[in-house]
């Protein structure tokens, strides 16, 4: 004979899976939203880079010397 469960014991398994739950996908939605923020500045940077070529500066006398990059 196996022994009945009581209800209450259910309701606390139910609700102790659900906050679990919970929990979880707050976690991931978190991870989700960091890892979209972190892509959307490597894109706006490389945006930036494409727009404003890199030069090279040289510093002789106070005075500065700039030499764009081919």
């Amino acid at each position: 004979m196996r022994r009945e469960k009581s209800p209450g014991l259910k309701i606390l398994w139910l609700w102790t899976i659900g906050t679990a739950a919970i929990l979880v996908t707050s976690v991931v939605r978190t991870r989700m939203r960091d890892m979209e923020s972190l892509m959307n500045a490597e894109q706006q940077n490389n945006h930036q880079e494409q727009q404003n070529p890199p030069t090279e500066s040289l510093i002789v006398d106070s005075e500065v010397i700039r030499e764009d990059k081919p």
